[in-house]
């Protein structure tokens, strides 16, 4: 009973003869063709030259099937045992289409990188494994031609993504990157700083009660996080605009909206009042810095004109806080 349950379903590679060997390999040939051409479906709208290059390597995946195939031909006939990776032990597992989706254009050509790595160790066990000279020498060609697929990439790169088509490509991943998860971001990181200053700064005043006001800056900003969330995720599907996912979008302006007023509001929970509010006001001063930084850094503001307008907003709004709460 101990032994079933701790069992494997997937068979030791060692155990596989040489036609389950040749049938693994066709699958996993086949395998490999379709995930590049997912990759060229996928990239093929926002970056047709590297999707040009996942086709070429589609086919090249296509033609050692066919020589695979051929050999197997000769020398088991026409019925190829159905054997796939997830069969046998110790395989590195192909990710299915649904979770490649979102992968970006470096995630995408480091995945493939890591299966054409697999896919030589795997040629090389199986040259090894192997008892027939001339599949065992179809393997081993196989196999330098996978460690060789590094270079083929490159020359496919190189034909299909030049160095400028290469920048213009990271440029616009770099975009897409900006205007899905910075802009949104960064508005609502605006908006959760120095919204709820004047709130926060009002009840602590007014009250004198730190636990009071760290409520009211609690409320503020969840409330202004969900709102932010919300009109962001719902204003504009991302389609027209090509401003990406609404869904992160909205998760972006939310989260970073609820994370700009609790920084300041999260100090109340020190019961002493001035330590509090100093402490508040110096994570304030931290904010609005981190605003200008971000402002400069990605949306390509001048980081003078981003401090004037970022820094000297965030204080008026603080001072009109704090008048409030004295009057």
């Amino acid at each position: 009973m101990l032994a079933r349950l701790f069992s494997s379903s997937k068979r030791p590679f060692s155990s596989l003869s040489d036609q389950e060997i040749l049938a693994l390999a066709i699958s996993s040939e086949e395998d490999d063709a379709r995930i590049y051409l997912a990759y060229a479906d996928q990239l093929r709208e926002q970056y047709p030259q590297s999707a040009k290059v996942f086709e070429d390597m589609a086919e090249v995946e296509h033609t050692h099937r066919n020589q695979l195939i051929e050999m197997h031909r000769q020398r088991f006939g026409e019925r190829i045992p159905l054997i796939r990776r997830e069969h046998v032990s110790g395989f590195y597992e192909r990710k299915p289409d649904w979770l490649r989706v979102n992968q970006s254009l470096d995630q995408i050509r480091a995945e493939a990188e890591t299966m054409e790595q697999g896919a030589y160790r795997f040629y090389i066990a199986a040259a090894q494994r192997t008892t027939d000279a001339q599949t065992r020498k179809l393997l081993g060609d196989l196999a330098l031609a996978e460690q060789g697929h590094e270079e083929i990439a490159s020359m496919l790169g190189e034909r299909h993504t030049p160095e400028d088509v290469k920048k213009e490509e990271d440029a616009s991943a770099h975009r897409q990157f900006v205007l899905t998860y910075v802009q949104p971001g960064l508005a609502g990181l605006m908006d959760g700083s120095v919204s709820t200053l004047a709130p926060i700064f009002a009840a602590a005043f007014a009250t004198g009660d730190t636990w009071q006001t760290f409520l009211v800056g609690l409320s503020a900003s969840v409330g202004a996080g969900i709102s932010m969330g919300f009109t962001e995720a719902a204003h504009d599907d991302g389609k027209l605009s090509g401003r990406g996912s609404p869904i992160k979008r909205g998760l972006a302006s939310g989260i970073m909206t609820a994370l700009g007023g609790l920084g300041h509001a999260l100090p109340y929970l020190i019961p002493h009042f001035w330590t509090a509010t100093i402490t508040a006001a110096v994570i304030v001063f931290f904010e609005l810095w981190a605003i200008a930084f971000i402002q400069n850094k990605y949306m390509e503001t001048p980081f003078l004109r981003a401090a004037m307008q970022v820094v000297l907003g965030g204080s008026l709004v603080l001072a009109a806080g704090i008048l409030i709460g004295h009057g």
